[in-house]
């Protein structure tokens, strides 16, 4: 009894230290301490938030930066999409009494393309299988990982694969076309062994562009991108894995019974944004895998809108052609976000 009664003891100290805390806390930020009841003056729910925002307000100053950033680099550039209807040329205003409003025309002009449905198909495919490829890569890997018993082996391949991240997109191109282009390593082997006088040059390849980037990507950012599923496997219960166990679940089951459905919830986010993401492949390791022989299948929407809309002086059409892809984007984020809801009645709004 003596025993019970001291750790009742200690826990009333324990409470009352952290209601004296809360006190001092709340009396820092300006409010009422927590054993006195503020003043009925009216507002219901407005004088509660009134109140919670004295009180931990200033927790909202760690995402004061990130605010700002997004708001000048993503939303006030948005004005920039006008562009897209008017007759644009450097140092004219935007929105002014100089402005040439030109109306669908610069749509017009890139639907009319001949090569706009190439530039269209090369964009969704590229997109697509990438996805298709590197979108349960990552997940795999971390499941694998995390079903690992030996600690050392599994931050021993954390590393591994984590550091192919941090090699730049042009140091990255640079080894594969010392490993596939022209006189490089598969190129000079095919020789030796007798091989095609011309080698084994696959940058020069257009069916062996698609490969080589999709593959080369996940390569450098499937262990980067696990970080997050290895993040929620950490918050899945052990005693769930001990009762699966004692069931007689083996490793393998586990991971499907325990494990899988415990990142479900981060699964289906990361993958309704990558839908939303789905059309954007970034132009710039396009442009360093782009060689004379690959053009059939490298040209896509991103280089269009650099080549055509930046080099070629013709804005309004390159900013219509960035603004398509861009509604294209939208309109996948709804379809996929609206598609979670009904099946998994998860989504993000």
């Amino acid at each position: 009894m003596t025993d019970i009664q001291n750790i009742s003891a200690a826990s009333a100290g324990e409470a009352v230290d952290e209601e004296l805390i809360e006190q001092a806390y709340e009396m820092m930020a300006g409010g009422q301490p927590a054993g006195e009841k503020p003043e009925q003056t009216g507002g219901g729910k407005w004088q509660k938030w009134k109140a919670n925002f004295k009180r931990r307000g200033w927790i909202l100053l760690f995402i004061l930066p990130a605010l700002i950033y997004v708001i000048i680099f993503c939303y006030v550039p948005m004005y920039g999409i006008l562009v897209a209807f008017q007759d644009y040329m450097p140092g004219d205003p935007i929105i002014g009494e100089g402005t040439a409003w030109v109306g669908w025309e610069n749509f017009q002009n890139f639907f009319a393309n001949p090569n706009f449905l190439g530039y269209f198909m090369n964009t969704f495919l590229l997109c697509i299988l990438g996805f298709i490829v590197g979108f349960p890569l990552p997940i795999i890997v971390a499941l694998l990982l995390n079903s690992l018993r030996s600690k050392k082996a599994k931050k021993g391949l954390q590393i591994l694969y984590y550091a192919p991240h941090f090699i730049s997109l042009v140091v990255m191109v640079g080894m594969l076309e010392l490993i596939f282009g022209s006189d490089g390593l598969l190129d000079q082997l095919s020789i030796k062994l007798g091989g095609d006088v011309n080698g084994l040059q696959l940058f020069l390849d257009a069916d062996a562009f698609r490969p080589l980037f999709i593959f080369s990507g996940n390569w450098q950012d499937f262990g980067w991108s696990a970080i997050i599923y290895l993040a929620a496997l950490s918050g899945v219960d052990p005693a769930l894995h001990e009762a699966a166990k004692v069931d007689g679940a083996s490793r393998f089951r586990r991971i499907f019974s325990v494990d899988l459905p415990a990142i479900a919830p981060t699964i289906v986010m990361l993958m309704i944004l990558s839908v939303g993401n789905l059309m954007n492949c970034g132009y710039e390791k396009v442009l360093l895998m782009q060689t004379g022989g690959n053009l059939e299948t490298s040209e896509i929407l991103s280089t269009y809108v650099y080549k055509f809309g930046l080099l070629g002086g013709q804005y309004g059409v390159g900013t219509a052609a960035g603004l398509f892809n861009s509604v294209i984007n939208v309109v996948l984020l709804i379809i996929a976000n609206y598609t979670s809801k009904r099946i998994s009645n998860q989504s993000m709004w």
